[in-house]
Parts: C-alpha cells; sequence; structure tokens
C-alpha cells in the first residue's frame, strides 16, 4: 500500500458512489468509467506529472484533455484522450494533474489519481 494517507470523504465516495455494488474486475472498471463520464467537463487543460513508457509526454507538458477514451480502452486503467499532432491520442488519466477545470471534473480526476497512488486496482 501507498504511503498516501487516507482519506475518509474519499474512500466513501469511491465505495459509496463509484465501486458500489460491483463485484468484480470488469464492473469496477465501468463504474469508475461512469463515474468520471459523468462528472468530467470537456474540454479540460492538464499538466503531465508522471512519465509513462506508453505515452509521449514528458513531466509539465500541457495538454487539452477532450473526452474519454474509448471504454474498451479502460479495461485496465483510465485514459482519456487529449489533443496530439492534429488528432486525438489516449493517455492515462493518472499521468496528468488538472491545471483548470470545474470543482467537480477536478474533484474526478483527484479521485482516480489517490485510488492510483494508493495502488488499488480493479
Amino acid at each position: 500500500m501507498s504511503r498516501v494517507e487516507t482519506d475518509e470523504a474519499r474512500e466513501h465516495r469511491i465505495h459509496m458512489e463509484i465501486i458500489v455494488d460491483c463485484y468484480g474486475e470488469e464492473e469496477r472498471a465501468m463504474g469508475w468509467y461512469c463515474y468520471l463520464q459523468d462528472k468530467l467537463t470537456f474540454p479540460f487543460l492538464a499538466r503531465c506529472i508522471a512519465r509513462r513508457a506508453t505515452s509521449p509526454l514528458k513531466v509539465g507538458d500541457e495538454v487539452d484533455v477532450l473526452g474519454m477514451a474509448p471504454d474498451e480502452e479502460c479495461e485496465r486503467e483510465m485514459f482519456v484522450v487529449m489533443r496530439w499532432e492534429g488528432e486525438g491520442l489516449a493517455v492515462p488519466l493518472s499521468q496528468l494533474e488538472v491545471i483548470h477545470a470545474s470543482d467537480e471534473a477536478e474533484e474526478a480526476v483527484n479521485d482516480w489519481l489517490y485510488w492510483s497512488v494508493r495502488g488499488y486496482r480493479f
């Protein structure tokens, strides 16, 4: 388990709103996908906070997040689509922090970051 302190309010929201009644990896992934789809308002501005081998982003890069990746891309991890070289490219949401978005969207992204950093899995 990560050294990130337990956030009781966030834990409650995750267990009672996001993964409530989820009985397996697929259902938990879909719970997260639906929660993020409902809470995120697109586009929003984000900054890369972690390097990932599967992503072209470097720490500090700022990107416009345009939407959620298709649900079949989010079966193991949540991905969002960003503007990239005139097209869209899916990157891990755990790689990003919100710079400018609605309060509700920022809370949802931070919920996902918390889940990821704590080492929780679907």
